[in-house]
């Protein structure tokens, strides 16, 4: 376990100016884009949607990061090059999600925990073998009537820590991914309180189990009001209650937090993610970790067999989200259609 190599890695995946591209779907999700595989979910269709992203040229001067799904790890450009070789020559860092999704928590109805630590050790060994450097535990949180309970935030957090301990073990850099959900009905300050409690225990349990926060990093959703809430919070009262949060919970020691974008529009993402980072400087670098928020222009073209245009969108989101990390980013950059799906 070589806790220099994986701090260096953290601060990389965490730099100025890029984020992560989180391209770890699974299966039956691609199977619900159409745009991306429709009837034809094969393995082969979505080889080659994903060798389109990681093949963009110029993608790493705002990508330091890929995360890969168990089937992507194994696929191969087509050439033959493994797609964590072809991550690695640009200078973007490959990674693996490792967990097995959610289910119930019993007991606690609508609540859920995150399952997969079961053979763990031996799946990140072979991870490592396959070229991964680090790895993604996503576990999720439910706003609601009696929602979270300390059962639930407990449960979600020893799994958290168990699978960071775990991945420190192998040499991997363990992304702990907490993610408390947009969905309900609930306001900007609710949100706040339970971001602020969900992200206590999982440090608690992080300690607990000796995990070395300097070889880790957070990702974790921005502080925003309910999807059903009616309400809207303008990209400076979420960079507010976001680091606000942050700082309540979040020690120095980690080097960087990966904001998702929670089921924001893309362009809405980006500007949150400037407001947040117009907040500087804080601890910790204020990055990101966007899946469908940087996709989902290049779905559309990819839908029409616009090849050159998917690679140019993708280009452009991840350009605007580099921007929003350096503090940069411009509205007026945005094609007025960017933001839509």
């Amino acid at each position: 376990m070589d806790l220099s190599a994986m701090a260096w890695t953290a601060e990389v995946l965490a730099g100025p100016g890029r984020g992560v591209l989180a391209a770890d779907e699974s299966t039956p999700t691609m199977g619900r884009r159409p745009a991306t595989v429709g009837p034809e979910n094969t393995a082969e269709r979505r080889r080659a949607y994903r060798q389109l992203l990681f093949s963009t040229e110029g993608l790493a001067s705002s990508i330091s990061g890929v995360t890969l799904a168990d089937e992507t790890i194994r696929q191969r450009a087509d050439d033959g090059t493994p797609f964590p070789d072809l991550l690695g020559a640009a200078g973007i860092v490959p990674g693996i999600e490792v967990d097995r999704g959610t289910t119930p928590l019993a007991g606690f109805a609508s609540e859920l925990v995150t399952e997969g630590l079961d053979g763990l050790r031996l799946r990140l060994a072979e991870y490592v073998y396959l070229g991964a450097r680090f790895a993604t535990w996503r576990a999720v949180v439910r706003i609601g009537a009696g929602r979270p309970t300390p059962t639930c935030l407990e449960a979600n957090a020893h799994a958290l820590a168990r699978y960071a301990a775990l991945a420190h073990e192998a040499g991997l850099v363990p992304v702990v991914e907490p993610e408390v959900l947009m969905e309900g009905a609930h306001d900007l300050e609710r949100c706040a309180e339970v971001t602020v409690a969900t992200l206590r225990a999982v440090y608690e349990q992080l300690s607990r189990h000796q995990v070395v926060l300097e070889a880790t990093l957070l990702t974790t959703n921005m502080v925003l009001p309910g999807s059903e809430s009616g309400a809207h919070a303008d990209p400076e009262a979420v960079a507010d209650a976001t680091v606000d949060a942050l700082r309540e919970a979040v020690p120095a020691a980690v080097p960087g937090v990966l904001f998702l974008s929670g089921g924001q529009g893309a362009v809405e993402a980006t500007h949150d993610l400037a407001a947040i980072n117009r907040r500087a400087p804080q601890p910790w670098e204020l990055s990101f970790s966007f899946g469908r928020a940087l996709q989902a222009p290049v779905l559309r073209c990819w839908a029409a067999g616009d090849e050159e245009g998917a690679r140019a969108a993708l280009l452009h989101r991840a350009a605007m989200n580099g921007a929003a990390r350096r503090g940069t980013y411009r509205p007026e950059s945005e094609p007025s259609a960017a933001g839509a799906g």
